[in-house]
């Protein structure tokens, strides 16, 4: 591709769709951006498109990514409620991920708009250091700083005994909101 010259319309997304399916890392809409020659909210019009056209797209804090379809090995998942203070979001995330465990997302109950959701995705201690930076550079509060520190996780682990003990992990760490 020549400098400055701009990859139009369904050649864009034909591309784009492309670089997601063949990266290991996830792409941010400043790198597809750059690579196509145009602005980075083209990007995210194009990644709109092609999640209507239901291309399986997820945007992450670490950029978009695609998820490609499920392996016939089967991925056990569960919700867990959690309760800590921003500051402790690094360790929560990071006492999961040892575990070998997939943090899909967050969730809160907010007064207002009912549910909110928010893709997460991290599984090592790289990712987690990438979401807590973003955080930090962005200014950003976390979704759970909405209801004084009480969300729950999706998290998703290759056998139930996994998620068990990192359950058990959460509680003796003090982040699992329990009953009183």
């Amino acid at each position: 591709m020549a400098p400055g010259k701009k990859i139009l319309g369904e050649e864009r997304r034909s591309l784009i769709l492309t670089w997601l399916q063949d990266s290991q890392e996830p792409l941010t809409g400043s790198e597809l951006a750059s690579r196509t020659n145009v602005s980075r909210q083209v990007i995210v019009n194009d990644i709109t498109l092609l999640k209507a056209r239901n291309e399986p797209i997820m945007a992450t804090s670490q950029g978009y990514v695609y998820l490609p379809q499920p392996s016939p090995e089967k991925w056990y998942e569960r919700s867990v409620a959690c309760f800590h203070s921003p500051e402790q979001t690094e360790d929560e995330l990071n006492l999961l991920v040892d575990f070998g465990l997939l943090v899909k997302d967050v969730k809160i109950e907010h007064p207002i708009y009912g549910d909110l959701t928010a893709s997460i995705m991290v599984s090592n201690r790289k990712e987690v250091a990438q979401f807590i930076q973003k955080a930090a550079e962005t200014n950003a509060a976390y979704l759970s700083q909405l209801t004084n520190g009480v969300h729950l996780h999706t998290i998703a682990a290759k056998d139930e005994r996994t998620l068990d003990e990192a359950e058990a992990a959460l509680k003796k760490a003090g982040f699992l909101l329990v009953e009183n």
